[in-house]
């Protein structure tokens, strides 16, 4: 996949904010004050997205080493006072209780060109949202809400965790300026859907349903079914993520334009 995407990134010269002379076999290392700085802020959730960023070499390796450099990261870089970031990562939903996550995250905010929601915590909350306190080992801590409560979110990238595809295809279209390919990204960083009954109220209740079955492609936990050509949600596994509304072709396309399209 990397191979297109170098080919790519050679050949769109005329980017402003794309990496020059994009990294191969033959080519020498990119100056490092060349390439985008990218962050890393883990807050309260499983870490599942950060694995997903770190433990993909395959997928992430030649980005990862060669298109961005990572600068701040609590596990992933020696750097303790947080620098000057083009993009910052955040996973987790922020404890309200939790003064370093909440001063970390608007600092974040001041030092980042764009905050991007990384993983559906940080986006909508997730199934952090039905977390209370008296839960060991923090009792304290009993209050979570998605990063947009506490900041402004630049972008979100949905997921339970965020997929490695997505996360390397959404940074390539960061680094070549590509904002057609992030506009989905960019309009969900202020959309509140979070549950397999929004695929009910905004998407076939609507008739804009075409049966693709996207959304259970993209359901982490199986809680979707496709049955007789249409998702049947299974409330017990759905954990809030927000994924398959977010992967759905059509609650990206404008509701009117499909209803004159279909007579509807």
């Amino acid at each position: 996949m990397f191979s297109k995407i170098k080919e790519m990134l050679d050949t769109n010269g005329d980017n402003k904010n794309q990496v020059k002379n994009a990294p191969s076999e033959k080519s020498k290392p990119v100056n490092k004050t060349n390439k985008p700085r990218i962050g890393y802020i883990h807050l309260s959730g499983c870490t599942g997205d950060g694995m997903s960023l770190t433990e993909n070499y395959d997928i992430l390796a030649t980005l990862l080493t060669d298109m961005v450099d990572i600068v701040y990261g609590q596990t992933l870089v020696d750097e303790w006072d947080m620098p000057e970031m083009d993009l910052c990562l955040v996973e987790g939903s922020v404890c309200l209780q939790d003064e370093h996550s909440v001063h970390e995250l608007k600092e974040a905010r001041e030092k980042s060109k764009l905050i991007c929601a990384f993983g559906s915590c940080a986006m909508n909350g997730c199934f952090t949202t039905y977390s209370r306190g008296g839960q060991q080992a923090q009792p304290k801590q009993e209050s979570f809400s998605p990063i947009n409560s506490l900041v402004k979110v630049d972008l979100a990238l949905p997921g339970c965790p965020v997929s490695p595809e997505m996360i390397a295809k959404s940074v390539v279209a960061y680094i070549n300026n590509d904002n057609d390919y992030l506009k989905p990204a960019i309009d969900i960083a202020a959309c509140n859907t979070a549950c397999g009954c929004d695929l009910l109220t905004g998407i076939i209740s609507k008739g804009l349903c075409t049966g693709c079955g996207t959304c259970g492609l993209a359901c982490q936990t199986r809680a979707i079914e496709m049955i007789e050509g249409r998702p049947h949600i299974n409330t017990d596994r759905c954990i809030k993520c927000g994924a398959c509304y977010a992967s759905c072709p059509r609650s990206w396309l404008p509701e009117k334009q499909i209803k004159k399209e279909l007579n509807l």
